[in-house]
């Protein structure tokens, strides 16, 4: 799984991508409260990862979950 963080604009929010090894979008969820969205698209095994990548991943970075 590949996980993305885009830069939103004055208007629009940050959003995270999480997309599979085929690039195949499965998830597309705004930076604030993401532990409701990673459970409502069933990646509760990757809570902390993905948490830690929104901190921690600068915009436009393409990060590969293992």
């Amino acid at each position: 799984m590949y996980f993305l963080k885009t830069q939103g604009t004055d208007k629009i929010p940050d959003y995270i991508q999480i997309r599979d090894d085929e690039f195949v979008l499965l998830a597309h969820f705004k930076t604030n409260n993401p532990e409701n969205q990673i459970r409502k698209y069933g990646l509760d095994q990757y809570m902390e990862k993905i948490k830690s990548l929104i901190e921690s991943t600068p915009f436009g970075v393409l990060k590969k979950i293992e």
